[in-house]
């Protein structure tokens, strides 16, 4: 028998696990943008125009975001990317940030039309520094979170266990159980709550109608080089911020230098202790972030 649950049923524990005070259900819904003979799928939060847009990482979803949208208590837009959660995965294959930008336009003109700054981690990084240069009226500020476009260059030299979960993508296609995808969660992330884990497994996989799961996003991954978007960085009229994580390898030195170097106003923010998912890791750290960049002139 197929498992299905409120998708905004977890919520509260999310609150309970940053310590933030619990007054009943937020206000949330799922929408939908066409776009390309697509769809792509956002969680809306709050009752007026959302402030902030939040893009997530390869392999994720807009769950990933819950606990800084409730840290943060503002109107915001999470979307799922194409190809990830309740979004349409291109025929393709072709998530990759120049294709993925493009079809967050239409989302963000018709959600979020007076936004204040886009937040994108990882793949939802790049796809912000695309999207600065392909509409950049769209963007008025950009918090770019534990990447930059020598992601692909860092990843090739990681080993395994440093990948963490996004490691995970190159695992096995479906499993017998919700709870074999678990462990194997919990394996690749043991530093965070099983409670966390087990939730967020919840929103980033489904069950098939023959009884097995599988991850709710396309495990084709786009290869491709990225360092063509540094062009993006340079090329940027509105503010950027860099956050990465205090124990992530996804970002070196030498990649923030290059950063500063072509963005020389951007401000650069490290997360101690967080990994790669530095919104799952320190999500009231990332939501004080974002403030800090609503409050600045």
């Amino acid at each position: 028998m197929r498992v299905r649950e409120d998708e905004f049923a977890f919520l509260h524990e999310n609150a309970d696990e940053a310590g933030l005070p619990w007054n009943g259900p937020p206000s949330v819904r799922r929408v939908y943008t066409g776009t390309g003979g697509q769809q792509v799928s956002a969680l809306l939060w709050g009752q007026e125009s959302p402030r902030v847009v939040l893009l997530h990482g390869g392999g994720q979803n807009a769950h990933t975001w819950d606990t800084v949208v409730l840290a943060l208590g503002l109107p915001a837009l999470a979307v799922d990317l194409p190809g990830h959660g309740h979004s349409s995965w291109r025929p393709d294959h072709d998530h990759s940030p120049q294709t993925i930008a493009p079809a967050m336009i239409p989302v963000i003109r018709k959600w979020a039309p007076e936004l204040d700054v886009v937040v994108g981690m990882s793949l939802g990084g790049l796809t912000t520094l695309r999207l600065t240069a392909v509409a950049p009226e769209l963007v008025p500020r950009a918090v770019i979170v534990d990447v930059t476009p020598s992601a692909q260059l860092r990843r090739q030299a990681m080993i395994r266990a440093e990948r963490g979960t996004t490691a995970l993508v190159q695992g096995p296609a479906s499993f017998a159980t919700f709870e074999e995808i678990v462990k194997l969660t919990a394996a690749a992330a043991p530093y965070r709550p099983l409670s966390n884990i087990r939730r967020g497994v919840r929103h980033n996989t489904r069950q098939r109608e023959d009884g097995r799961w599988e991850w709710r996003y396309d495990r084709v991954r786009d290869l491709s080089d990225f360092s063509p978007l540094w062009d993006d960085v340079s090329a940027a009229t509105k503010p950027l911020t860099l956050v990465h994580g205090g124990a992530s390898v996804f970002v070196t030195d030498e990649d923030v230098e290059e950063f500063i170097r072509r963005s020389p106003s951007a401000q650069v923010h490290v997360v101690p202790g967080a990994s790669h998912s530095v919104q799952s890791d320190a999500p009231l750290a990332v939501a004080e972030i974002i403030r800090s960049e609503l409050d600045r002139p």
